[in-house]
């Protein structure tokens, strides 16, 4: 392998074109064109959501280097970038849902928390709130299948507002802890994670964090702490010790050429590095999951 395979939106196997799909999971059922030639049991990336609520299980699926185990009733949400695999020894029974995220208002993206990494893939909705979500996931199918009643503008304008609706509650089940709640609301926080999201390969430094978010360092430290429990450079460092795990575990790309693609331009900096993180060196771990 040359890297982790990255799938885009399979808009030409979405009904009209739109920028979703959504319907029953089962044998045979893929999301990109080349099924044959890149199964889904293999480690892989998308650059879309998939929202699965299951109707059996137990059902084990990997994401980043964690298995979860989802049971009937519960939702698995995948984010895009996150590195997953799909369990051959388990059947995957019940209702997928796809979506790009510019499918939807900014606005939307930001309410319905489509890039809260922070939160937890697999969630355990209680009996009120899965009924609620069956309901609302059962009106945003049928409207997707039915592409006869309205033309395509305003077809693509009742799913957004249907996706929308099922969003809300999902991103209400994700926030519904009392931590989850507290970390949605720490705008500080808030800015500072999805700033080391975007540049995590090439900054490192907590000053220029800081300073590109117009924060004081004190500032930020008591932000990140009271969300996560740890330092704004424990933050950052744990964000690039995953992206080297993810290219160590699932490509054959050099380790020299790994660390560079995590901000180490000296492959023994990112040697030391990487064993200070996790006791261990590059070529340890990689072996070690061969």
């Amino acid at each position: 392998m040359d890297g982790i395979r990255t799938f885009p939106f399979p808009v030409e196997l979405s009904l009209g074109g739109v920028g979703m799909r959504v319907g029953r999971m089962g044998a045979g059922r893929t999301w990109h064109a080349e099924a044959s030639s890149a199964p889904l049991e293999r480690v892989h990336r998308i650059d879309f959501h998939v929202v699965m609520l299951f109707d059996d299980g137990p059902v084990r699926h990997m994401i980043d280097f964690a298995e979860y185990e989802a049971s009937p009733g519960d939702v698995l949400w995948i984010r895009p970038g996150q590195v997953h695999r799909f369990s051959e020894a388990s059947e995957y029974r019940g209702t997928v849902l796809a979506m790009q995220p510019g499918f939807l208002p900014r606005a939307t993206v930001e309410a319905t928390g489509l890039y809260r990494y922070d939160l937890p893939p697999l969630l355990h909705p209680d009996e009120a709130q899965l009924a609620g979500l069956r309901s609302s996931l059962a009106q945003l199918q049928r409207e997707y299948e039915d592409t006869a009643t309205l033309p395509l503008s305003l077809h693509a304008a009742v799913l957004r507002h249907s996706l929308t609706a099922f969003l809300l509650r999902l991103a209400h089940l994700a926030a519904s802890s009392a931590e989850a709640a507290r970390r949605q609301s720490d705008t500080t926080f808030t800015l500072f994670r999805d700033a080391v999201e975007k540049n995590f390969a090439t900054n490192h430094s907590v000053s220029a964090y800081a300073d590109s978010l117009g924060y004081s360092r004190r500032t930020l430290v008591r932000a990140v702490r009271a969300a996560t429990g740890e330092t704004p450079k424990g933050f950052i460092d744990k964000r690039v010790v995953l992206e080297a795990k993810r290219l160590l575990a699932h490509t054959d790309i050099p380790i020299g050429r790994v660390g560079a693609a995590v901000g180490f331009p000296d492959a023994a900096n990112f040697s030391k590095f990487f064993q200070q993180h996790t006791e261990m060196t590059p070529a340890a771990f990689r072996a070690e999951l061969r």
